[in-house]
């Protein structure tokens, strides 16, 4: 077993090189090529003076194939890295064991948080301020996304190195990451729902009858349920958008386009 010799400046230059891991991102390997890049300098400093096949061997193990979120990298190479340095030549099959077995579960946690839920989130937020002709809209969606993501690109590999194996081990650790996963979704629809009603405006221009006693329909419909139209509408492009995978979205937006323009010139929508 090795002796203790990365240090926090190894970390940082690996961090520092995992902003570019997809940078050769290729359908062979997918980020593999980016991952051997920012793995580079843990590999120095265990590798320093050993023999070129054992070098060779190493750097090979870290261009097998390898796709994940790119802020979970830093993680993932911080407990690779802790791996590297603890065990011997003939134990290093548990390295990419490691790597591979996280960076499905690791996608998927990412992708769920932060692409899925924090960045649209973040994107609403912002949007709904640029329309209301605020400029802070896309400087506060910028900030939403980075206080989460760059912590995960500069501390991820020190939690990794230091932490990452208890926390994935035990179970107390996917408790807490179950957790977070839960309250985040619930954070996300709840947020997401609340901006319905203030982003999609929707007036009908139906009445029934005429004089006072005419029938709005629009009214009758906020009688009912307020914001009843822009729901259906937002339901009916989620329902779309999950049938055909996020396919064809160019074609559902220039779609709503046409129609809203169509129903306002014949006066069903005002």
């Amino acid at each position: 077993m090795n002796e203790r010799k990365i240090t926090k400046s190894d970390i940082n230059k690996m961090e520092a090189r995992c902003f570019f891991v997809q940078n050769s991102h290729n359908y062979e390997r997918m980020i593999s090529l980016g991952i051997l890049h920012a793995f580079t300098p843990i590999l120095k400093k265990l590798y320093a003076g050993r023999p070129k096949e054992e070098i060779v061997a190493a750097q090979k193990r870290h261009l097998e194939y390898f796709n994940t979120m790119p802020m979970m990298v830093p993680f993932i190479l911080g407990l690779s890295a802790s791996i590297e340095e603890n065990t011997t030549e003939d134990e290093k099959d548990s390295v990419v064991a490691i790597k591979t077995s996280l960076m499905g579960p690791l996608a998927g946690l990412g992708d769920s948080l932060l692409n899925f839920t924090l960045f649209p989130i973040a994107g609403s937020i912002g949007a709904s301020l640029a329309i209301q002709g605020n400029f802070l809209g896309p400087i506060l969606m910028f900030l939403l996304v980075n206080i989460v993501y760059m912590p995960l690109r500069l501390l991820g590999g020190h939690w990794g190195y230091k932490k990452g194996s208890e926390l994935l081990a035990s179970d107390k650790g996917k408790s807490t990451l179950d957790k977070i996963s839960n309250m985040a979704n619930v954070l996300g629809v709840v947020i997401t729902a609340s901006l319905i009603p203030t982003t999609v405006k929707i007036t009908l221009g139906l009445n029934f009858g005429e004089g006072e006693g005419a029938i709005v329909l629009q009214q009758m419909l906020d009688n009912i349920m307020p914001s009843l139209i822009p729901l259906a509408i937002v339901m009916l492009c989620y329902y779309l958008l999950k049938k055909w995978q996020g396919k064809y979205v160019v074609s559902l937006i220039l779609g709503i386009i046409i129609i809203s323009v169509a129903l306002s010139y014949f006066g069903i929508l005002i």
